[in-house]
């Protein structure tokens, strides 16, 4: 398989510009899919009966094929950013509602009859106490979602909308592997370097599992 290493070179600014669409339109909907989950899944935790539809509701919504999501939500948002955003979003609530669930239902017992012992409140003590213990088990669906995300948006250029989508379906229309190729690469070092981000971040807000770890 040869590779034009000098057309890389010479559009090593395209595919620049393309690779951060990409990652815009892929981790904006993970981050919207988190604002909503945080709540949506404090909520589904403290009232029981309300978990169950939400899962199957998120997980009806990611069992459509993204294309045909993308095509319902054209005839709303047109040829725009939303139009792959919107349903990227929704897919990310299948993976970030349980994990955020699952992260609280991991906080103790005693830990919280601790934090209300000590005078939190339930505020306080969600804010203070049970999302930080939660923080592992979210940024896991995160890193799920994103790279999940990252991988999904390359569809969205049939629809107008795909950053390095554009560079896979042009390499295709044009039989030029080298596009292809680059364009897949990139796609594969995002989801790299966004998952490693995701694990510094993870380390960053749990500082009191690098002393655990350093004991050990």
């Amino acid at each position: 398989m040869d590779i034009d290493w000098g057309w890389i070179g010479d559009h090593t600014d395209t595919l620049t510009d393309h690779a951060l669409i990409h990652l815009r339109l892929a981790l904006l909907p993970v981050l919207f899919g988190l604002l909503i989950s945080l709540p949506l899944g404090v909520l589904c935790r403290r009232w029981g009966w309300l978990y169950p539809p939400v899962l199957t509701a998120s997980n009806i919504l990611y069992a459509i094929p993204s294309l045909a999501l993308f095509m319902v939500f054209i005839q709303y948002t047109g040829l725009e950013p939303a139009t792959v955003m919107i349903p990227l979003t929704l897919y990310s609530l299948s993976v970030l509602v349980p994990n955020v669930v699952d992260g609280l239902a991991s906080v103790s017992e005693p830990v919280r009859q601790a934090a209300t012992a000590m005078g939190f409140g339930t505020l306080r003590r969600l804010l203070r106490v049970e999302l930080p213990i939660a923080v592992p088990i979210v940024i896991a669906g995160v890193r799920v979602a994103a790279v999940s995300s990252i991988s999904l948006v390359a569809i969205g250029q049939l629809v107008g909308q795909g950053g390095l989508g554009y560079d896979i379906i042009r390499g295709y229309q044009l039989q030029f592997q080298t596009q292809i190729i680059a364009a897949s690469v990139l796609i594969i070092v995002l989801a790299l370097v966004t998952d490693a981000v995701l694990v510094i971040v993870q380390r960053l807000l749990t500082p009191w599992a690098r002393a655990r770890g350093r004991a050990s």
